[in-house]
């Protein structure tokens, strides 16, 4: 038997992109394609990686309005019919396969097209992370919760926003700064909120990607490396000797990997060296709006509220627009799925987008599948010696709904003959 397998691997701290990357590190989906004789169809993202329809322009105010989530959703559903060939009646189950959007996107191609996907594996799926459905806070609860396994990692990253203030408030301590954390520049010129932004960027990223393994996914890092980072910061640090424990834990952020030492370009943002994502930027300033605040107290970030009419105004000033913090809710259903089938949710304990998912299955065909000591999408990435019992249990319960949505499929079309 052949089917199609439809993937929607495109998130502040994006998992959206060039569709490369994403077929380079979605291994779940090649080990077990043979098993079920299948075709692996890899689907980029409108507005993503080459898939520019005004070229160069495509991201300027006057071209990027056609960039939806809703709109994605349509090419992919051309993009089955035309794999099925038109016909009326579908030859082959479709499975769709997705990590953070992409996740998302795939729950959504099953409700919206239950005629074209059998079922939808959702990994890492904040679903319902939109206003007035999860607290704001939590996502960086969860990244601190994974720094905070080193009581004094968590602390050090916390005392060290203030005192790295403190130094750039002055032309012999910014240059220190400048120096010790090996910022690209001119040392008398250290942007304060960008350097903040980046080292919470990084902070969030190395949550993320906390995977058993080495990775490359987003950015060169070592396996474990929350562990690896919070060996410079295990210890009570302060003044000299704590900026100088952030520099080494930064450095593996943004150096591991490479031959020569490179400064800390640290206003070019996340900088993920495999994904061309600026998309994003602009649905989460229309469609996709996802509240993230911290208190500075049941995490190691600074106080920052979630301030939505400033947020707007940001928007404006960007793309001429402001956002509809509703729309994705009343597009999708945000978390009320109950009429939903066919599609699980895979969260692992360790990934801060976990804060948006579900914490139990919705209904008896909407399952949820909670990873321990699991990071961003685990679950669908290649499987390795070093991966624990979790996740193995989590990719065999992938399989045994797929194989049951599958039977289903073929039990409601046994005059369709499913072979190539």
């Amino acid at each position: 038997m052949k089917i199609v397998l439809q993937i929607l691997s495109l998130q502040r701290h994006r998992l959206s992109g060039q569709i490369e990357a994403f077929a380079n590190y979605t291994g779940f989906m090649w080990e077990i394609a043979a098993e079920y004789q299948a075709k692996i169809v890899f689907a980029e993202h409108r507005y993503y990686g080459e898939s520019k329809p005004f070229g160069n322009k495509s991201l300027e105010k006057e071209y990027i309005g056609y960039l939806t989530s809703a709109q994605a959703l349509a090419d992919y559903a051309d993009l089955i019919n035309y794999l099925q060939k038109d016909e009326i009646k579908p030859r082959y189950p479709v499975i769709a396969f997705g990590g953070s959007y992409g996740g998302m996107l795939a729950a959504y191609i099953r409700i919206k097209y239950p005629h074209l996907v059998a079922g939808a594996i959702a990994a890492s799926a904040p679903i319902h992370m939109f206003p007035g459905m999860t607290k704001c806070d939590l996502f960086n609860r969860i990244v601190t919760a994974s720094f905070k396994r080193n009581f004094y990692c968590s602390e050090n990253i916390q005392k060290s926003w203030h005192l790295i203030r403190s130094y750039s408030s002055s032309v012999n301590g910014s240059e220190y700064l400048h120096k010790t954390l090996n910022l690209c520049g001119a040392s008398n010129a250290t942007d304060i909120n960008s350097l903040i932004e980046y080292l919470e960027s990084a902070y969030v990223t190395l949550a993320m990607v906390n995977y058993p393994f080495a990775s490359s996914f987003l950015t060169p890092l070592p396996a474990q490396p929350v562990a690896v980072v919070c060996q410079y910061l295990n210890q009570n640090l302060a003044n000299e000797s704590l900026l100088e424990g952030i520099a080494k834990a930064i450095d593996v952020y943004a150096n591991y990997g490479k031959k020569t030492k490179q400064c800390v370009d640290y206003k070019e943002g996340d900088n993920y060296q495999n994904l061309d994502a600026g998309g994003w930027d602009f649905q989460a300033c229309t469609e996709m709006v996802m509240p993230v605040c911290s208190t500075g107290q049941n995490d190691m970030f600074e106080a920052s509220p979630w301030n939505f009419t400033k947020y707007s105004e940001d928007c404006y000033k960007k793309y001429n627009v402001y956002p509809r913090e509703n729309m994705a809710r009343l597009e999708y259903g945000g978390d009320l799925l109950q009429a939903a089938s066919n599609i699980v949710f895979s969260y692992g304990l360790l990934d801060p987008w976990t804060a948006g998912g579900f914490i139990s299955s919705v209904s008896d065909s909407v399952d949820v599948i909670l990873i321990a000591d699991a990071a961003h999408h685990l679950d669908l990435m290649p499987s390795s010696p070093d991966d624990q019992s979790p996740v193995k249990d989590a990719r065999e319960k992938h399989k045994q709904h797929i194989s049951k949505w599958i039977d289903s499929f073929r039990a409601r079309n046994k005059h369709v003959v499913t072979y190539l």
